[in-house]
Parts: structure tokens; sequence; C-alpha cells
């Protein structure tokens, strides 16, 4: 088969290249997209907790006190460290450094994890102390906690799906995949747990700082 032949086949070289540049814009595209669901979603619950707050203004500085705004605080800067973490993995994928890639995941999702342990303990201090679904105490603050387990619980759902995300862009910076073409995975993966940092500043002051 002559060259010119071979090409006509399997197409000109710059056209594959065309090909990786327009699934990278359409990838990012789609994510941008979904975010801008997820945003909606939030900025939904953002505006109930505005409205019930205007209505019951004392309940919610009340219930704001039996949150610890340390813990919250502390969950605040290893949400904001994680994503330092993220967008040094990208740099990374985007010079096809795996490794480098690899070992800012692993910090990234075990901040994750970190910010699920502290919110367990949140969760557990508010079990203790009654203000919990169905106890005689939440009655007290329901607008608020029923608010606030909302939200976080959400959010913290979010910081599951995120960690599965960044789990499976790990295993493939594991087997070397990324370079200086093809690192659209972290990217995207980033995108998201940035997101999930995002809300989280705005929950925190909401939540915590409201009193």
């Amino acid at each position: 088969m002559s060259h010119s032949a071979e090409q006509v086949v399997k197409g000109p070289p710059h056209l594959h290249h065309m090909d990786s540049v327009t699934a990278y814009h359409a990838a990012k595209l789609g994510m941008w997209l979904f975010l801008a669901t997820e945003i909606l979603l939030f900025a939904v619950l953002f505006t109930a907790f505005a409205i019930f707050r205007w209505y019951n203004l004392d309940e919610f500085h009340a219930g704001s006190n039996h949150l610890d705004w340390k813990l919250g605080m502390l969950n605040t800067a290893v949400l904001l460290f994680s994503s330092f973490t993220a967008a040094l993995a990208v740099d990374a994928g985007q010079h096809g450094d795996n490794k480098r890639v690899v070992k800012n995941l692993v910090i990234t999702i075990a901040c994750g994890g970190i910010f699920l342990i502290i919110k367990y303990f949140e969760y557990s201090s508010k079990y203790a102390a009654g203000l919990w679904p169905g106890k005689e105490n939440y009655f007290q603050y329901e607008n608020f906690l029923a608010l606030y387990y909302c939200m976080t619980a959400l959010h913290a759902l979010h910081v599951i799906i995120g960690m599965g995300l960044l789990t499976w862009v790990l295993l493939k910076a594991l087997k070397n995949r990324f370079s200086n073409d093809y690192y659209t995975p972290v990217e995207i993966g980033a995108l998201y747990w940035h997101l999930v940092d995002l809300i989280w500043i705005y929950l925190f002051p909401l939540l915590y700082l409201v009193g």
C-alpha cells in the first residue's frame, strides 16, 4: 500500500491530535456542566437555610452554639490543604510525572478520610447530647438541625464520591497512564474535588458562625 493510500485509511497524524483535543475539551465542558447542577442543588439548600433562619432567628442562633466551630475550622483547613495537593496532582499529570500524581492523590484522599472522621466525631457528640432526630433535645432546634444534618450529610456524600473518583484516577497513575498529552482524568477529578472544598467554605460560616 502506498504512503498516500495509507494516509487515506488511517487519516493524517494531526487528526488524531485534534480528536484528543476535542475529547479533552468535551470532557472538561461536561464536568463544568455537572458541577453547575451541583452548585444549583446546594444553592437551593442555602436559600432554604436563609428563609428558615429569617423566621426562626433565635432558634438558629441557639442551635449554632451547639456546634463546635473548632472542629469545623479544622475540617476547613483539611479540605483547603487537600485542594492544594489535588492541584499539585494536576500539575504532575500535565508533566507526565505519574509518581507525583500518586503521591499527591494519596494525600488528597487521606485528607478526605480525615474530614469524614472529624465529621463522625461531630455527629457522635450531637447524638450523645440528644441533638439527633427523634431525641428529646432535637426538637428545640428542629429547623436548624434538620438543615444542618441535610447539608452536611449531603456534603459528606460528595466527599465520599470524590474520594472514589480520585481513587480511580490514582489507579490509572499507578499504571503510568498519564503523560504530557493525556491527563484529563486528573484534571476532571481535581475539578470535582475543588467543588467539594468550595461548598464547605460556604457551609462552615453559614452553620458554625451564624450564632
